[in-house]
């Protein structure tokens, strides 16, 4: 063997030599410890990860229109991967809630409304959601609690002005139900036709508990206090429909008076009286 082979040989069995017990010393360093333990857990990790090329919006409008289809399961599974990319993010975290709601899993829905509203104190639409679990529980001073606690936030939300009246109403307390579905009325006149969505961030719940036939005549009467005579007359024909016992109230009550000559409204007033024997 030349002498530059041999030298060359000698060198490369030495750099072996040294290269071996460096690299059983490494695995036991801590920082190389520290990235073998973390890729092991990401590859063991139950919780799905997600794909690693949508972000955090494209999968938000995946989840929102799962929910808008109804596939309840498959939209709490894509919130809960954006729960997982953005721990802290309160719109999130509603989202999922209301995932939870829509299958009647209360307890999870209640919880994720909860750390949305912990996660960040001025989002109202957590409030809101929270009351509706409370409203859904028959726990109706506490639903009022938590529509005001929204309401506090930020006013100009008829959809929780109508679950504040709604509250109200159950509790019979129709003076401040009124007062709330007044309100929902300036905000929105048409809130109480719309149809119900379930993608969004703000429930609203319409499961009325209390007379139907008053109910109605109350949101007749918050639509003559805006002059919408339209609107009121089809609420008085919905509360005779439903047998409403005070019909005859409305010629003196001073609410009605500034609609009270339209033909709309004397049509639902005289249907009433053509009932009478």
């Amino acid at each position: 063997m030349k002498p530059n082979r041999v030298a060359t040989a000698v060198l490369a069995i030495l750099f072996v030599g040294m290269l071996v017990p460096a690299m059983f010393s490494a695995r036991n360093h801590p920082i190389a410890a520290k990235t073998h333990a973390g890729s092991l857990y990401a590859t063991q990790d139950p919780k799905p990860q997600g794909p690693t090329t949508s972000s955090e919006t494209d999968l938000e409008a995946q989840a929102d229109l799962q929910m808008a289809r109804k596939e309840y399961p498959e939209a709490a599974r894509t919130y809960k991967l954006l729960v997982q990319k953005a721990p802290s993010n309160a719109v999130y975290l509603n989202k999922l809630g209301i995932a939870y709601h829509q299958e009647q899993m209360l307890g999870a829905a209640q919880h994720f409304y909860e750390k949305a509203s912990k996660t960040d104190p001025h989002y109202a639409d957590a409030f809101n959601n929270i009351g509706t679990i409370y409203y859904q529980k028959k726990k109706y001073s506490k639903a009022v609690r938590f529509y005001k606690k929204a309401l506090q936030i930020r006013d100009n939300m008829p959809a929780v002005h109508c679950n504040l009246g709604y509250a109200y109403f159950a509790e019979k307390h129709y003076a401040e139900a009124m007062d709330s579905f007044q309100r929902a009325v300036q905000l929105d006149p048409s809130v109480f036709e719309h149809s119900s969505h379930s993608a969004g961030s703000i429930l609203q719940d319409r499961s009325l508990v209390g007379e139907r036939g008053m109910f109605n005549f109350l949101l007749a009467k918050s639509y003559a206090q805006m002059g919408n005579a339209e609107r009121c007359a089809h609420y008085l024909r919905k509360a005779r429909d439903e047998g409403y016992s005070a019909m005859a109230k409305v010629k003196d009550d001073p609410a009605f008076a500034a609609v009270l000559r339209d033909p709309e409204v004397q049509e639902a007033l005289q249907g009433e009286a053509d009932k009478k024997p």
